[in-house]
């Protein structure tokens, strides 16, 4: 016979796995892709939709195959498009942010390989929450060709 004891401590056991798969869900990204570069080529942008259940902010990104990887944000000045690093990218809550080429995006410097199209890169993003705990997401992101287009599948011709 199962003890009263060992129920609560399964219940509780189970309450605190939910808390925390939840917790781990905050934020939810989609479509998530990274600009292929050419030879000689040390940077690129990675682009996505960050979609929050609760306000979040992103804070930083990371990847192995990138000495320094900042969130950017671009704006006109004096007529000219110009980039630039940003604290963060607040996303409200129950509310969808687009890091897209000519706005928002991750910048990935300091490439240390070339990527080509169809590679998978590791991405680390890391959010802070209104609690001001932090949160990380890790992605593999598709490496797109250098006009953006994901790698079309000869299968079947």
């Amino acid at each position: 016979m199962i003890s009263i004891q060992r129920l609560k401590l399964c219940g509780l056991l189970f309450t605190l796995f939910c808390a925390g798969a939840a917790q781990a869900q905050t934020v939810t990204v989609r479509d998530a892709w990274i600009r292929g570069t050419v030879q000689g080529q040390s940077a690129t942008g990675a682009f996505m939709e960050l979609t929050a259940k609760a306000h979040a902010r992103l804070v930083a990104a990371s990847s192995p195959v990138a000495g320094v990887a900042e969130v950017h944000n671009m704006r006109m000045e004096n007529g000219v498009m110009r980039m630039f690093p940003v604290a963060g990218i607040d996303i409200p809550a129950g509310r969808s942010v687009k890091l897209a080429s000519g706005g928002y995006h991750v910048m990935l410097m300091q490439l240390q390989k070339p990527l080509n199209a169809g590679d998978k890169v590791p991405l680390s993003l890391t959010f802070e929450l209104a609690d001001k705990k932090r949160e990380t997401v890790e992605l593999s992101v598709e490496v797109r060709d250098v006009r953006g287009q994901p790698v079309k599948s000869h299968h079947g011709h």
